[in-house]
């Protein structure tokens, strides 16, 4: 008889677990009927995590922080932003203009009937991460990872450069390497294309009216997107922390997972 309620509350206990880290997946049309793929993962307070440039929700999956922050109990939404992954890819500039990935991360949480929660953006999810910052008051804390203030230029020679080469006019030698990665593994350089050209910058002005506690974090490589340091200056109260690390590897290490989540439990 022991042996049989043995099993039964062991049974319970994975049925308890299993529901704890309960996953919901799907898909979420938004304001133009793009349809944006999401996972959420966990229970507890919700960290919307915004991917970078050429990657999707699953890259976040790879990192110590995506386990850390669900063994601590939070609820974590991951999506594809719309022209990557899963999502759709429109091919018309309109689809691309007017903060619309902003606009789909604020419609998706909407869905979810989300009220209040953190915000970790990665590289070019940091530059969506500002425009949340600016026109979400749901948002509470705010990680940006591996970008510099660059972006608060409209006319970043960085994405300018990109672009270009993404819509077949200048190959920069710079960008050789990744030309050739982005065909050898398939994307849509028309669409990538068009999310360069319709990125969108926050201005030095908005992030200096912005109230959010903020930690701007970058690998001590990492030159790729501007000056950390100077990003945080622009923002009141935000805290500059470097970790070991290169552009594309710093957001999956250990060593940046403790920052994130020493600052979102403080």
């Amino acid at each position: 008889m022991k042996s049989i309620f043995s099993a039964i509350f062991f049974t319970l206990f994975l049925f308890s677990a299993s529901f704890a880290q309960k996953v919901d997946s799907g898909y979420f049309k938004s304001f133009d009927s793009t349809r944006i793929y999401y996972e959420v993962h966990g229970s507890g307070y919700p960290v919307v995590m915004v991917h970078g440039f050429v990657v999707n929700g699953n890259s976040w999956k790879r990192s110590a922080l995506y386990t850390d922050l669900l063994q601590k109990g939070y609820k974590l939404i991951i999506m594809d932003l719309r022209g990557n992954g899963k999502s759709d890819k429109p091919k018309n500039d309109s689809a691309y203009m007017n903060d619309a990935e902003a606009k789909d991360i604020m419609g998706l949480l909407d869905y979810l009937h989300i009220n209040l929660y953190h915000l970790i953006g990665y590289s070019r999810g940091s530059i969506i991460s500002t425009r949340l910052m600016v026109k979400d008051k749901r948002v509470d804390k705010v990680v940006l990872g591996g970008m510099g203030a660059d972006f608060t230029n409209p006319q970043w020679p960085r994405r300018i450069l990109f672009y270009r080469a993404l819509n077949g006019d200048t190959l920069a030698p710079s960008l050789e390497g990744f030309m050739k990665f982005a065909k050898q593994t398939g994307l849509d350089t028309k669409v990538l294309a068009l999310i360069q050209k319709y990125q969108p910058s926050t201005s030095e002005e908005e992030l200096a009216k912005c109230k959010n506690k903020v930690m701007v974090i970058c690998g001590d490589e990492d030159k790729d997107n501007g000056d950390g340091k100077a990003l945080a200056k622009l923002i009141p109260g935000a805290t500059f922390v470097e970790v070991p690390g290169v552009h594309n590897t710093t957001m999956q290490t250990k060593a940046f997972s403790n920052a994130v989540t020493s600052f979102l439990e403080k």
